[in-house]
């Protein structure tokens, strides 16, 4: 009978052990689950407004570049919304507004935005520009501008900087591309602008961007000082066209897969520069071209860029901008 009941006690301790063996895997089991989805898996928004207090003559400049996105949603605390990444949106009264974002039906946030009225002392007046839309380099293009004010100004796109003043301009293009020209004058709250085509008639063949040696080495000098000047502050539409026309033909719609410190992401060309302009201090250490079969055009361009706060890695900082076609 003592036998019986001690193979019983023993039966009883052996299940005892088994079933806590069983709960303390399942905890630790839990406990890693809850370790890595609140570590490793958890996504926060990577979304920015460039300002939070706008005047009604000014567009609301928004962006996103949160980690494999792929649906937006941005409301714009007047019942209007937008589904796209990044872009602009203008308001038609004053007042707070509450800017939100839902990215992925999941991940919200929001920003205040306060929309101020005109600046009274600015009279707001009906710009227009009349003249051709298209040219060829090296000869003049004649452009007429009309619309209340006395002092006028006119940036072709291709220094930078004003390059005539007056109601009339003339201007001679040196390089074929398609600019945005820029009118201003001092009776207008907001530029207006105007699109041409300047082409070479007399480059019939076209080399391919990137040649082996010292030519590859200007061509990544030039697109790295481009896109360096953007995050330094210079003026965003003369080195984004720059680019634009000289390396990707006009082709706006360009993918960026961007790795920066370890970190990967995706997005558009021109998302990407507009990140530039208002993602902190970015060193932009290279930046190489591959051309399109056949053509001279870039389908991909390779970025390597880190923190101007901390020293670049050779493992980090690459970004791949491919066309989509």
């Amino acid at each position: 009978m003592s036998d019986t009941n001690t193979k019983q006690v023993n039966s009883n301790s052996q299940g005892y052990v088994i079933l806590y063996i069983l709960l303390a895997v399942l905890l630790l089991s839990g406990l890693i689950f809850l370790f890595k989805s609140s570590l490793f898996e958890k996504r926060s928004i990577e979304a920015r407004i460039l300002k939070d207090e706008i005047y009604l003559n000014e567009d609301l400049v928004y962006t996103d570049n949160t980690p494999k996105a792929a649906k937006w949603q941005w409301e714009f605390g007047n019942g209007e919304k937008s589904n796209t990444q990044n872009g602009s949106y203008h308001y038609t009264k004053p007042g707070s507004y509450i800017v939100r974002l839902t990215v992925d039906g999941e991940l919200r946030e929001q920003f205040p935005v306060n929309v101020r009225d005109t600046i009274r002392s600015i009279v707001d007046s009906v710009l227009t520009i009349s003249g051709p839309t298209a040219g060829v380099v090296n000869e003049e293009v004649r452009l007429e501008g009309d619309g209340e004010g006395k002092n006028f100004e006119w940036s072709f796109g291709e220094t930078g900087r004003v390059d005539v003043k007056g109601k009339t301009a003339l201007y001679t293009y040196r390089a074929p591309g398609k600019y945005v020209v820029r009118l201003r004058s001092d009776k207008s709250a907001r530029p207006i602008y105007h699109t041409i085509l300047i082409t070479d008639p007399n480059s019939e063949i076209v080399q391919d961007l990137v040649a082996p040696g010292d030519g590859e080495r200007k061509t990544i000098d030039d697109i790295r000082a481009r896109l360096q000047a953007i995050a330094n502050g210079a003026d965003f539409n003369y080195n984004y066209y720059y680019l634009i026309n000289k390396y990707m033909c006009g082709n706006e719609k360009v993918t960026v897969n961007v790795e920066m410190n370890g970190k990967k992401k995706q997005t558009d060309i021109y998302s990407y520069c507009m990140g530039l302009t208002f993602g902190g201090e970015i060193a932009v250490d290279e930046a190489q071209l591959t051309i399109k079969p056949n053509s001279s055009c870039a389908s991909l361009v390779s970025i390597k860029q880190h923190s101007a706060t901390a020293q670049p890695t050779p493992s980090t900082n690459s970004a791949d901008v491919q066309a989509r076609n």
